[in-house]
C-alpha cells in the first residue's frame, strides 16, 4: 500500500499545527552555532515543500527531493509564484543523486524513519554524504524508540471540515517497525471519498544513527533534543541529529 497518495492532498490541512518556521529557525541556531552560511540546501522526504519553501525564502538555491509524485505536485503547486523556485525532484533516499554538490542537507518530520530497512538507511545516508560539498552539514529529526513504541494499540483521530482521518498504530518488536493503518476521508463536493492507507516506521536509535554517520564518512556528530541545542532528556519523543562532511586537506 502506496503512503502519501491519497493524504498529500489533504496533509497541509492535517498537519496545520506544525510550526516548520521554528523547524527552520532551529536549522539555523545549528548552522549559526556551526559557524555555517550555506548558499545551496536540500530538503530530503520534502513531503508537500514547507520546509523548502521556508529556505528558499532565506535566499537559498533549493533541490527538495520525495520519492512520492503526489505530495512533489502539491509542493509544486506552493511555489508556483516564487521568484526563488525551488527544484522538485523524485527521488528514494537510497538512490539520491543531485547533479552538483549543496551546502546544506536536511530532512524534517522523522522521514528518516519512513526508511523501514536498516540497509536502506545506510545507503540513503552515504548517499546524502556524496550529495553534500566538503565542510557541508547533515540535519534531520527522528522519533524515538519510545514514542513509536507507545504507540502500539492506540487510535488517533485528525480532522477538519473536509478530511477526517483516523489511523491505528501498532508496535511490531521483532521488526523495530511501527505500522500506521490510516482510514482517510476527504470530501468532494457533497460526496465524502474514503481510501486507506498504510505507513510504517522504523524505530531507529540515535547509537544506531550516529554509527551509519560515521560508518558513512560523517565527523562532528551530535544529538540534539527537540528543537534544543542540549542533549536529550529521558523520554524524549524526537531528537535532532547534526553530522558535518570533512573538508577538502
Amino acid at each position: 500500500m502506496k503512503a502519501y497518495r491519497e493524504l498529500a492532498y489533504s496533509y497541509d490541512r492535517l498537519t496545520n499545527d506544525v510550526d516548520y518556521a521554528a523547524i527552520v529557525d532551529f536549522y539555523w541556531d545549528i548552522l549559526s552555532r556551526e559557524g555555517l552560511q550555506p548558499r545551496t540546501a536540500v530538503d530530503l522526504a520534502c513531503g508537500t515543500g514547507s520546509v523548502a519553501l521556508l529556505l528558499a525564502k532565506k535566499g537559498l538555491r533549493v533541490t527538495a527531493v520525495d520519492m512520492s509524485p503526489e505530495m512533489l505536485c502539491m509542493a509544486s503547486q506552493k511555489a508556483d509564484r516564487m521568484s526563488n523556485r525551488p527544484m522538485f525532484v523524485c527521488q528514494k533516499l537510497q538512490d539520491l543523486h543531485l547533479p552538483v554538490g549543496v551546502d546544506l542537507a536536511v530532512c524534517a518530520l522523522d522521514s528518516m524513519d519512513y526508511i523501514t530497512d536498516p540497509a536502506d538507511c545506510q545507503k540513503a545516508i552515504h548517499r546524502i554524504y556524496k550529495a553534500l560539498n566538503p565542510g557541508g552539514c547533515f540535519i534531520f529529526d527522528v522519533n524515538t524508540p519510545e514514542k513509536l513504541m507507545a504507540m502500539d494499540d492506540q487510535v488517533f483521530l485528525d480532522e477538519d471540515d473536509d478530511v477526517y482521518c483516523v489511523w491505528r498504530g501498532e508496535y511490531d518488536h521483532t521488526t523495530n517497525i511501527c505500522t500506521y493503518a490510516m482510514d482517510l476521508f476527504q470530501r468532494s463536493g457533497d460526496i465524502w471519498q474514503r481510501s486507506y492507507e498504510e505507513h510504517q516506521e522504523y524505530a531507529y536509535s540515535a547509537q544506531q544513527l550516529s554509527g551509519y554517520l560515521r560508518n558513512a564518512g560523517f565527523t562532528s556528530i551530535e544529538v540534539f533534543a527537540d528543537r534544543k541545542l542540549s542533549a536529550p532528556g529521558a523520554g524524549e519523543q524526537r531528537i535532532y541529529l547534526k553530522a558535518r562532511k570533512g573538508k577538502r586537506k
